[in-house]
């Protein structure tokens, strides 16, 4: 079988529209706020518009359907395609020059990364902060999935795009039709969006950096307008309340976002993989508190009247880093390898761990270490008992064999690319707690990580060749894996 080539550049140059939209956005607030960068910007989203209308021009006589292959190779080149398009903002404005760190912070935003190489961010014009935000929302719900919403209006079906955009083990669906979902979906997120920047605007946040926070928050990007992060904000605990609230809710599953609209909230209260997220993150809180009360220096407001000492600071502290980085967010209100080794080493271990399955969190997800868990325990029931056919149960619901291979699958090929990454980072020089961190940090879609790329740092000391390998890690790591590594296989590239 051929690959359809003609509707892959249709996607493509349909998604350059969109991100060219976008930019013209960025040019807006630019106008508005006077920042010089107004027709730099217009000049970058022309520029990708233009090639987009060229695409769709070029292919306008396509077979109007998307198989399995086709799905692969454009959700992963399609977020190739917006991140290089992407990038052009800050290479015509100049506030990012050279294309390996432009390149490098705009993959960043659309994998919901939030690893910077800005030194300053507070001196980037108005436009560029808008538009590093934009890149974390467009990539937050998934590009693709917008281009899903859009593409009824062509004649194209979606289904082959969101199996590839998702291919995790949850299957839930709103909606029988794939669009509608993705229209539910998009909904929600901008419902969210919507609520926190207002709640942010009123906790004491200017509107610009209200709205910029919560792009990031509910993308669970974490690129901030401030050098210091939401420690910028540690003298006005309830503007930190507040955005640890909306993480929580980005890093949950959006499909049991709706059924709480829907009223259906004994169906959130029952699913097993919500009670683990929230379990997780009120154990780890109430450990991280504790040991940052009893052990670590973390200085104290006395600013804000929600303050009332150092236990409240403490608790804060712990709860907004713990939740920062399971939902892998990575807002930072203090550093947290400073605190105490064991803090630094447990702080490691939740890079690994990542939001619920459906979120707009990166990492392996909650669901998949339940699973792996509740399958590794049943092998001892099997040992006893090798004749029994024992199943993995998941919500009260045998789970078939092949999802359980799938997930086992998963979490031995993201351990081997960690280690795979970890020793490229090495080889380049970064010490072991650099590349270790750096590594989980990438593929996870966490964004602070250990050593010199620790949380009140960036990852503007690696070298040229480290920023482009991490930017890999990053598309892995977002895209779920299979996705982008099975483009690399002899198999897939094979006519059947």
């Amino acid at each position: 079988m051929r690959l359809n080539s003609r509707i892959i550049l249709h996607i493509m140059g349909l998604l350059l529209l969109v991100n060219g939209g976008f930019m013209l956005i960025a040019a807006l607030v630019s106008l508005i706020y006077k920042d010089g960068s107004t027709l730099d910007i217009t000049l970058a989203a022309i520029s990708t518009m233009f090639s987009g209308m060229l695409f769709m021009f070029a292919t306008r006589k396509h077979k109007k359907e998307v198989q399995r292959k086709e799905g692969y190779i454009i959700v992963t080149f399609g977020w190739i395609v917006m991140s290089l398009s992407g990038m052009l903002p800050y290479l015509f404005t100049g506030a990012i020059p050279g294309v390996t760190n432009a390149f490098f912070e705009t993959i960043s935003g659309y994998t919901t990364t939030g690893a910077s190489i800005v030194d300053d961010i507070e001196a980037l014009p108005e436009g560029i902060l808008l538009w590093r935000s934009l890149t974390h929302w467009i990539g937050g719900m998934g590009i693709i999935v917008l281009a899903i919403a859009i593409l009824p209006l062509l004649g194209i079906g979606g289904m082959q795009l969101f199996a590839a955009e998702a291919p995790g083990p949850s299957a839930d669906k709103l909606h029988p039709r794939i669009t509608d979902t993705a229209k539910r979906l998009w909904l929600i997120y901008v419902g969210y969006t919507a609520a926190e920047t207002l709640l942010l605007s009123v906790a004491g946040m200017s509107f610009f950096d209200a709205i910029n926070h919560s792009l990031a928050t509910l993308s669970t990007g974490g690129f901030s307008t401030k050098n210091a992060s939401l420690a910028h904000w540690n003298d006005t605990p309830a503007i930190q309340y507040i955005v640890i609230l909306f993480m929580f809710l980005a890093g949950g599953n959006f499909v049991l976002s709706y059924f709480a609209f829907k009223g259906k909230v004994q169906r959130v209260l029952r699913d097993e993989e919500f009670r683990f997220y929230a379990g997780f993150v009120i154990v780890f809180t109430a450990l991280v508190g504790l040991m940052v009360y009893t052990q670590a220096n973390v200085p104290v407001s006395e600013i804000h009247p929600m303050v009332m000492g150092e236990g409240e600071s403490s608790f804060r502290h712990g709860l907004f880093q713990v939740v920062a980085v399971i939902t892998t967010t990575g807002f930072v209100t203090a550093d947290f390898t400073s605190w105490t080794p064991f803090l630094t080493i447990l702080f490691f271990g939740l890079f690994f761990l990542g939001g619920s399955a459906g979120s707009t969190a990166g990492g392996i997800k909650v669901m998949r270490h339940l699973l792996i868990i509740k399958n590794g325990l049943l092998e001892f029931k099997r040992t006893l008992h090798p004749n029994a056919i024992i199943p993995v149960r998941y919500n009260d619901k045998t789970v078939k064999e092949h999802i359980v291979y799938n997930i086992i699958a998963f979490f031995v090929l993201y351990m081997l690319l960690f280690i795979i990454g970890a020793l490229v980072l090495g080889l380049l020089g970064l010490d072991f707690e650099s590349a270790i961190g750096g590594a989980a940090s990438s593929l996870g879609n966490v964004g602070p990580a250990l050593g010199s790329l620790n949380p009140v740092s960036n990852f503007n000391s690696l070298p040229d060749a480290g920023k482009w390998w991490c930017g890999f890690l990053m598309l892995a790591g977002r895209l779920e894996l299979f996705t982008v590594l099975i483009l690399l296989t002899p198999y897939f590239w094979r006519r059947t």
